[in-house]
Protein backbone atom coordinates (compact mmCIF):
# COMPACT_ATOMS: atom_id res chain seq x y z
CA UNK A 1 0.00 0.00 0.00
CA UNK A 2 1.38 3.75 -0.62
CA UNK A 3 2.60 4.79 2.50
CA UNK A 4 1.49 8.14 2.01
CA UNK A 5 -2.33 7.20 1.56
CA UNK A 6 -1.61 4.51 4.73
CA UNK A 7 -0.53 7.76 6.78
CA UNK A 8 -3.50 8.90 5.60
CA UNK A 9 -5.77 6.00 6.64
CA UNK A 10 -4.20 6.35 10.24
CA UNK A 11 -4.79 9.81 10.54
CA UNK A 12 -8.38 9.53 9.71
CA UNK A 13 -8.71 6.37 11.82
CA UNK A 14 -7.25 8.46 14.88
CA UNK A 15 -9.31 11.74 14.38
CA UNK A 16 -12.32 9.43 13.94
CA UNK A 17 -11.41 7.73 17.72
CA UNK A 18 -10.82 10.97 19.52
CA UNK A 19 -13.82 12.69 18.06
CA UNK A 20 -15.87 9.53 19.11
CA UNK A 21 -14.94 9.78 22.61
CA UNK A 22 -14.94 13.48 22.73
CA UNK A 23 -18.71 13.24 21.71
CA UNK A 24 -19.31 10.07 24.18
CA UNK A 25 -18.35 11.93 27.01
CA UNK A 26 -19.59 15.17 26.16
CA UNK A 27 -23.11 13.55 25.68
CA UNK A 28 -22.44 11.53 28.94
CA UNK A 29 -21.37 14.25 31.11
CA UNK A 30 -24.84 16.20 29.92
CA UNK A 31 -26.84 13.10 30.90
CA UNK A 32 -25.13 12.53 34.28
CA UNK A 33 -24.42 16.00 35.93
CA UNK A 34 -27.78 17.49 36.52
CA UNK A 35 -28.77 13.92 38.00
CA UNK A 36 -25.66 13.92 40.35
CA UNK A 37 -26.56 17.53 41.25
CA UNK A 38 -29.88 16.80 41.90
CA UNK A 39 -30.92 12.98 43.25
CA UNK A 40 -30.30 11.90 46.58
CA UNK A 41 -28.43 8.68 45.97
CA UNK A 42 -26.59 6.86 42.88
CA UNK A 43 -29.72 5.05 41.21
CA UNK A 44 -28.29 1.58 40.42
CA UNK A 45 -24.34 2.38 39.95
CA UNK A 46 -22.76 0.57 42.07
CA UNK A 47 -19.56 1.34 44.19
CA UNK A 48 -17.68 -1.45 42.12
CA UNK A 49 -19.16 0.30 38.66
CA UNK A 50 -17.22 3.65 40.41
CA UNK A 51 -13.97 2.36 40.91
CA UNK A 52 -13.88 0.56 37.00
CA UNK A 53 -14.82 3.68 35.66
CA UNK A 54 -11.97 6.00 37.66
CA UNK A 55 -9.53 2.84 37.15
CA UNK A 56 -10.40 2.61 33.34
CA UNK A 57 -10.38 6.76 32.88
CA UNK A 58 -7.24 6.89 34.55
CA UNK A 59 -5.94 4.64 31.86
CA UNK A 60 -7.06 6.17 29.17
CA UNK A 61 -5.90 9.56 30.14
CA UNK A 62 -2.46 8.25 30.01
CA UNK A 63 -2.87 6.10 27.03
CA UNK A 64 -3.97 9.84 25.11
CA UNK A 65 -1.07 11.39 26.92
CA UNK A 66 1.20 8.84 25.20
CA UNK A 67 -0.61 9.48 21.57
CA UNK A 68 -0.17 13.23 21.87
CA UNK A 69 3.66 12.99 22.97
CA UNK A 70 4.49 10.80 20.14
CA UNK A 71 2.45 13.37 17.75
CA UNK A 72 4.48 15.86 19.30
CA UNK A 73 8.13 14.52 18.41
CA UNK A 74 10.40 13.02 16.06
CA UNK A 75 12.88 10.33 16.86
CA UNK A 76 15.92 10.22 15.27
CA UNK A 77 15.78 12.78 12.93
CA UNK A 78 19.28 14.35 12.82
CA UNK A 79 20.01 17.27 10.34
CA UNK A 80 23.59 18.25 10.67
CA UNK A 81 26.59 17.41 12.62
CA UNK A 82 29.39 19.86 14.42
CA UNK A 83 32.61 19.05 14.03
CA UNK A 84 34.89 19.86 17.19
CA UNK A 85 35.96 22.72 16.40
CA UNK A 86 39.07 22.38 18.43
CA UNK A 87 40.04 19.24 16.54
CA UNK A 88 40.82 15.73 17.49
CA UNK A 89 44.24 16.87 19.44
CA UNK A 90 43.48 18.13 22.47
CA UNK A 91 40.36 15.57 23.24
CA UNK A 92 36.44 15.06 22.62
CA UNK A 93 33.27 17.62 23.09
CA UNK A 94 31.65 17.01 26.00
CA UNK A 95 29.91 20.01 27.50
CA UNK A 96 27.33 21.87 26.05
CA UNK A 97 24.91 24.49 26.28
CA UNK A 98 22.58 26.47 24.08
CA UNK A 99 21.51 30.30 24.53
CA UNK A 100 18.16 31.59 24.17
CA UNK A 101 19.56 33.32 20.85
CA UNK A 102 20.37 29.31 19.75
CA UNK A 103 24.39 30.31 20.17
CA UNK A 104 25.91 27.17 21.80
CA UNK A 105 29.02 26.92 24.16
CA UNK A 106 30.79 23.89 23.40
CA UNK A 107 33.87 22.59 25.24
CA UNK A 108 36.12 19.40 24.94
CA UNK A 109 37.83 16.99 27.10
CA UNK A 110 41.53 18.43 27.81
CA UNK A 111 40.77 21.53 25.09
CA UNK A 112 41.89 24.88 27.19
CA UNK A 113 39.26 26.33 25.25
CA UNK A 114 35.41 27.27 25.27
CA UNK A 115 33.82 28.00 21.56
CA UNK A 116 30.67 29.74 20.71
CA UNK A 117 29.05 28.80 17.59
CA UNK A 118 26.33 29.43 15.95
CA UNK A 119 23.47 27.45 15.05
CA UNK A 120 24.78 25.68 12.13
CA UNK A 121 28.46 25.15 13.40
CA UNK A 122 29.70 28.17 12.63
CA UNK A 123 32.71 29.52 15.08
CA UNK A 124 31.64 32.94 16.28
CA UNK A 125 33.73 33.51 18.80
CA UNK A 126 36.46 31.28 21.18
CA UNK A 127 37.54 32.14 24.83
CA UNK A 128 40.94 30.91 25.65
CA UNK A 129 40.83 29.14 29.52
CA UNK A 130 43.28 31.01 30.15
CA UNK A 131 44.31 32.94 34.32
CA UNK A 132 46.34 35.98 34.47
CA UNK A 133 48.07 37.21 37.19
CA UNK A 134 50.97 35.82 39.08
CA UNK A 135 50.12 31.87 38.78
CA UNK A 136 48.90 31.96 35.40
CA UNK A 137 48.83 28.79 33.20
CA UNK A 138 45.91 27.26 31.37
CA UNK A 139 42.76 25.45 32.89
CA UNK A 140 40.83 22.71 31.11
CA UNK A 141 36.62 23.39 31.42
CA UNK A 142 34.55 20.27 31.97
CA UNK A 143 31.15 21.69 31.42
CA UNK A 144 30.00 25.23 30.27
CA UNK A 145 27.19 27.42 31.09
CA UNK A 146 26.04 31.03 30.78
CA UNK A 147 24.82 33.06 33.34
CA UNK A 148 21.86 35.58 33.46
CA UNK A 149 24.27 38.25 33.55
CA UNK A 150 25.83 37.19 29.65
CA UNK A 151 28.80 35.70 31.29
CA UNK A 152 30.65 32.60 30.51
CA UNK A 153 30.55 30.13 33.71
CA UNK A 154 32.77 27.09 33.40
CA UNK A 155 33.48 23.76 35.52
CA UNK A 156 37.17 22.93 36.67
CA UNK A 157 37.84 19.69 37.56
CA UNK A 158 41.15 19.54 38.23
CA UNK A 159 41.70 22.77 40.08
CA UNK A 160 38.90 21.95 42.04
CA UNK A 161 36.89 25.26 40.79
CA UNK A 162 33.94 27.30 38.47
CA UNK A 163 35.27 29.88 36.81
CA UNK A 164 33.42 32.98 34.93
CA UNK A 165 34.71 35.04 32.56
CA UNK A 166 33.93 38.56 32.52
CA UNK A 167 34.46 40.74 29.21
CA UNK A 168 34.32 43.75 31.64
CA UNK A 169 37.15 43.00 33.35
CA UNK A 170 39.77 43.81 30.79
CA UNK A 171 39.80 46.58 28.00
CA UNK A 172 41.05 44.42 25.49
CA UNK A 173 39.59 40.89 26.16
CA UNK A 174 38.31 40.08 29.09
CA UNK A 175 39.44 37.92 31.84
CA UNK A 176 38.21 34.62 34.26
CA UNK A 177 37.65 35.17 37.34
CA UNK A 178 38.10 31.83 39.62
CA UNK A 179 35.39 31.32 42.24
CA UNK A 180 36.33 29.55 44.90
CA UNK A 181 36.91 25.96 45.80
CA UNK A 182 34.30 23.37 44.87
CA UNK A 183 35.74 19.92 45.26
CA UNK A 184 35.30 18.23 42.01
CA UNK A 185 33.32 20.34 39.49
CA UNK A 186 31.93 18.31 36.67
CA UNK A 187 28.48 19.89 35.68
CA UNK A 188 27.64 23.65 36.13
CA UNK A 189 24.12 25.18 35.58
CA UNK A 190 22.23 28.57 36.77
CA UNK A 191 18.98 28.26 38.35
CA UNK A 192 15.86 30.27 37.54
CA UNK A 193 17.17 33.27 39.80
CA UNK A 194 20.68 33.22 38.78
CA UNK A 195 22.19 31.28 41.46
CA UNK A 196 25.36 29.40 39.94
CA UNK A 197 24.81 25.40 40.31
CA UNK A 198 27.81 23.19 40.71
CA UNK A 199 27.88 19.00 40.24
CA UNK A 200 30.20 18.07 42.62
CA UNK A 201 31.42 14.43 41.46
CA UNK A 202 33.95 13.47 44.37
CA UNK A 203 32.17 14.71 46.70
CA UNK A 204 28.48 13.22 46.42
CA UNK A 205 26.54 17.05 45.95
CA UNK A 206 25.50 19.86 44.60
CA UNK A 207 25.98 23.01 45.29
CA UNK A 208 24.61 26.32 44.73
CA UNK A 209 25.73 30.45 45.52
CA UNK A 210 25.02 33.75 43.88
CA UNK A 211 27.65 36.15 43.13
CA UNK A 212 27.87 40.28 44.30
CA UNK A 213 29.31 42.77 42.21
CA UNK A 214 33.11 41.62 42.89
CA UNK A 215 32.37 38.05 42.54
CA UNK A 216 32.38 36.63 45.97
CA UNK A 217 30.39 34.18 46.45
CA UNK A 218 26.79 34.69 48.67
CA UNK A 219 23.99 32.37 49.54
CA UNK A 220 26.16 29.00 49.17
CA UNK A 221 23.78 25.96 49.60
CA UNK A 222 24.71 22.41 49.23
CA UNK A 223 22.34 18.51 48.23
CA UNK A 224 24.17 15.82 49.56
CA UNK A 225 24.24 12.05 49.66
CA UNK A 226 23.98 11.97 45.31
CA UNK A 227 25.70 9.11 43.66
CA UNK A 228 28.25 10.50 41.18
CA UNK A 229 26.44 14.09 40.00
CA UNK A 230 27.59 14.18 36.63
CA UNK A 231 25.32 17.35 34.84
CA UNK A 232 22.53 19.63 36.06
CA UNK A 233 20.08 21.90 34.67
CA UNK A 234 18.04 24.60 35.96
CA UNK A 235 14.17 22.89 36.36
CA UNK A 236 10.82 25.16 35.44
CA UNK A 237 9.77 24.83 39.07
CA UNK A 238 12.99 27.09 40.30
CA UNK A 239 14.65 23.62 41.49
CA UNK A 240 17.15 21.88 39.49
CA UNK A 241 18.04 18.25 37.67
CA UNK A 242 21.08 16.37 37.69
CA UNK A 243 21.89 12.85 36.77
CA UNK A 244 23.96 10.42 38.93
CA UNK A 245 26.90 7.98 36.55
CA UNK A 246 25.51 4.42 37.09
CA UNK A 247 22.48 5.36 38.32
CA UNK A 248 19.27 7.65 38.09
CA UNK A 249 18.49 11.65 37.39
CA UNK A 250 17.26 13.28 40.14
CA UNK A 251 14.29 16.77 40.45
CA UNK A 252 14.57 19.10 42.67
CA UNK A 253 12.82 21.54 44.56
CA UNK A 254 13.99 25.60 44.63
CA UNK A 255 13.87 24.74 48.50
CA UNK A 256 16.37 21.80 47.57
CA UNK A 257 14.12 19.10 48.28
CA UNK A 258 13.62 15.78 46.07
CA UNK A 259 10.50 16.03 43.89
CA UNK A 260 11.13 12.60 41.99
CA UNK A 261 13.70 10.35 40.76
CA UNK A 262 12.92 10.07 36.88
CA UNK A 263 13.88 6.07 37.36
CA UNK A 264 10.82 5.76 40.10
CA UNK A 265 8.33 7.88 38.86
CA UNK A 266 8.21 6.57 34.86
CA UNK A 267 9.93 3.09 35.46
CA UNK A 268 12.89 3.91 33.42
CA UNK A 269 16.20 1.59 33.85
CA UNK A 270 18.93 4.05 33.29
CA UNK A 271 22.48 2.90 32.10
CA UNK A 272 24.45 5.57 32.45
CA UNK A 273 22.65 8.70 32.99
CA UNK A 274 25.10 11.69 31.29
CA UNK A 275 23.45 15.35 30.37
CA UNK A 276 20.46 16.70 30.77
CA UNK A 277 18.28 19.67 30.18
CA UNK A 278 14.83 20.91 30.51
CA UNK A 279 13.50 22.17 27.44
CA UNK A 280 11.25 24.65 26.47
CA UNK A 281 8.04 23.06 27.87
CA UNK A 282 9.33 21.69 30.69
CA UNK A 283 10.02 18.00 29.71
CA UNK A 284 13.59 16.83 30.92
CA UNK A 285 15.94 15.43 28.18
CA UNK A 286 18.27 12.74 29.66
CA UNK A 287 21.37 11.39 27.35
CA UNK A 288 22.26 7.73 28.43
CA UNK A 289 26.18 7.12 27.70
CA UNK A 290 25.65 3.53 28.06
CA UNK A 291 22.64 2.62 26.37
CA UNK A 292 23.71 5.45 23.56
CA UNK A 293 20.13 6.78 23.63
CA UNK A 294 18.42 10.21 24.25
CA UNK A 295 14.90 10.08 25.94
CA UNK A 296 12.36 12.94 26.67
CA UNK A 297 10.26 12.97 30.23
CA UNK A 298 7.26 15.44 29.82
CA UNK A 299 5.03 16.72 32.84
CA UNK A 300 2.16 13.63 31.86
CA UNK A 301 2.67 10.39 29.71
CA UNK A 302 5.34 7.63 29.45
CA UNK A 303 9.38 8.50 28.24
CA UNK A 304 9.68 8.98 24.86
CA UNK A 305 12.81 8.28 22.86
CA UNK A 306 14.28 10.91 20.74
CA UNK A 307 17.18 9.31 20.14
CA UNK A 308 17.59 5.33 19.83
CA UNK A 309 20.14 5.11 16.83
CA UNK A 310 23.56 6.98 15.47
CA UNK A 311 24.94 7.64 19.25
CA UNK A 312 28.64 6.22 20.13
CA UNK A 313 29.03 7.99 22.99
CA UNK A 314 26.47 10.89 23.87
CA UNK A 315 27.83 12.99 27.10
CA UNK A 316 26.19 16.87 27.38
CA UNK A 317 22.62 17.79 25.84
CA UNK A 318 21.08 20.95 25.11
CA UNK A 319 17.61 22.11 23.84
CA UNK A 320 17.29 24.98 21.59
CA UNK A 321 13.82 27.17 21.72
CA UNK A 322 13.44 26.20 18.09
CA UNK A 323 13.09 22.77 18.33
CA UNK A 324 16.43 21.31 18.06
CA UNK A 325 18.35 18.87 20.50
CA UNK A 326 22.27 19.51 20.44
CA UNK A 327 24.14 16.26 21.47
CA UNK A 328 27.59 16.13 22.13
CA UNK A 329 28.60 13.14 20.77
CA UNK A 330 32.84 12.39 22.49
CA UNK A 331 32.62 8.55 20.98
CA UNK A 332 32.31 10.68 17.59
CA UNK A 333 33.91 14.19 18.57
CA UNK A 334 31.52 15.96 17.20
CA UNK A 335 27.45 17.57 17.96
CA UNK A 336 24.93 16.11 16.89
CA UNK A 337 22.08 18.15 16.06
CA UNK A 338 18.45 16.51 15.95
CA UNK A 339 15.34 18.11 15.07
CA UNK A 340 12.80 16.20 17.75
CA UNK A 341 10.17 18.87 18.49
CA UNK A 342 6.64 18.83 15.68
CA UNK A 343 5.26 21.79 15.22
CA UNK A 344 2.23 22.97 13.16
CA UNK A 345 2.89 23.68 9.58
CA UNK A 346 2.00 27.66 10.09
CA UNK A 347 4.67 27.72 13.53
CA UNK A 348 7.65 26.42 12.11
CA UNK A 349 9.15 29.80 11.65
CA UNK A 350 12.99 29.50 11.48
CA UNK A 351 12.46 25.43 11.74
Amino acid sequence: MDSTLETSQQKEKLLKALYTLQLKSNTTLQTASPLLSSQRGMGMVTQHQVHQLADKTKSLCRDLDNIKNLLHYHQNELVRQIPNPTGSRYGCVSGIHCSQDGSIYVTAEGAPWVHVLSSTGQVLKSLPCWQTGREGGSFLPEDVTVTRAGMVAVADMINGAVWVFSPHTSPSKGEWIKIGKVGSPRGVGVDSTGKILVADYAQGQVCSFALDHAFKTLNIRSVPNLQGPRYISPAPNGGFVVSEECGDVKVFMSSHKLVCSLSSKYGHQFGNPAGVCVDVEGSVVVADEQHRTVHLFPESGAPVCLVSAGLRRPAGVACSPFGHLFVADTGENCVKVFKYHVRPRQLLGTL
